[in-house]
């Protein structure tokens, strides 16, 4: 057998077994950390306990996509339901706010007063950071970002800013979805923006299960050269609700495992691992280049 063939042979073999003795690596294992989930919670669920146990043995800054609270936003319900499982990691959390929050009261002060700076100026819920070379925008899907709003106005100003090459924006409710809380238009001036300034990844809650998406533009066509990779994780603790049909551009979904979405951003990309709750395999992970401005 000349060598040639042998070569074949050591292939094929590694193929069948499921590439187990070949190597693999994340060209951005070394970047910061960006973890979390959204929809958590709930004096009744296990679910923000479990999820909590996940960030315990996870460095980083911990993001949440909105509905931080699964109830309502009373300040009762921030130290009896939240405090006991991921209010642990206050200090390292950088919150989007949901709805929940501002359910029960008249107004969501008690969001404000309990993450103080972390969440952003009080009562505006839109703000940003650098976290490595990776510019962050949290933005408030429960005010109006049609054009020439406070909130529009003032993400434009924020991208003209921080001209990054990679950047990642969270806010509550998804543009997409295949849950069954299905999408909403509200942010689409958002995406639009964004997708102007060469973002790479938006990450919302509100839809109780985890979704991938391939990059798309802004009208959800599939674009892998210039579009932004949606992920939904709606999986931090709250009930998980049923899917429905798959969008064109649904890459990974699943509704049966709490846990927590873990962003490597490094310079010039990022990868991802979706972690479940002890208990739940299911798994999914990649990485991929930042788009970087976009030629206008």
């Amino acid at each position: 057998m000349n060598h040639r063939r042998v070569l074949i042979l050591v292939i094929a073999l590694l193929m069948v077994g499921g590439l187990a003795f070949w190597p693999t690596t994340n060209p951005y294992a070394d970047g910061e950390v960006l973890v979390g989930a959204g929809d958590i919670a709930s004096c009744g669920s296990e679910g923000d306990e479990l999820t909590a146990n996940l960030l315990d043995n996870i460095d980083g800054v911990v993001f949440t996509a909105g509905d931080t609270s699964q109830a309502d936003g009373t300040p009762q319900f921030w130290q009896e339901c939240y405090e006991p499982s991921w209010g642990r990691h206050k200090a390292r959390t950088r919150p989007a706010i949901g709805n929940h929050e501002y359910q029960g009261v008249p107004s969501p002060k008690a969001y404000y007063d309990y993450f103080g700076e972390n969440a952003g100026p009080p009562m505006l819920g839109y703000y940003s950071y650098n976290l490595g070379s990776w510019h962050i925008i949290v933005l408030n899907s429960m005010l109006p970002i049609g054009k020439g709003t406070p909130q529009e106005q003032w993400l434009r100003a924020d991208l003209a800013a921080n001209p990054t090459a990679c950047t990642l924006a969270i806010w509550h409710h998804p543009i997409y979805s295949s849950g069954r809380y299905g999408y909403t238009t509200r942010m689409r001036q958002a995406w639009n923006l964004l997708y102007a300034a060469g973002a790479d990844v938006v990450i919302n809650g509100d839809a109780h299960h985890y979704e991938r998406f391939a990059p798309m533009d802004p009208r959800g066509r599939i674009d892998r050269e210039h579009g932004i990779r949606q992920f939904i994780v709606g999986t931090g603790g709250g009930y998980l609700t049923p899917l429905g049909k798959a969008w064109p551009a649904t890459e990974a979904r699943q509704n049966e495992a709490w846990g927590v979405l873990k962003m490597t951003l490094g310079n010039g990309g990022y990868s991802w691992e979706f972690i479940p709750v002890v208990g739940r395999s299911y798994t999914d992970s990649g990485s991929a280049a930042c788009v970087g401005p976009r030629q206008q």
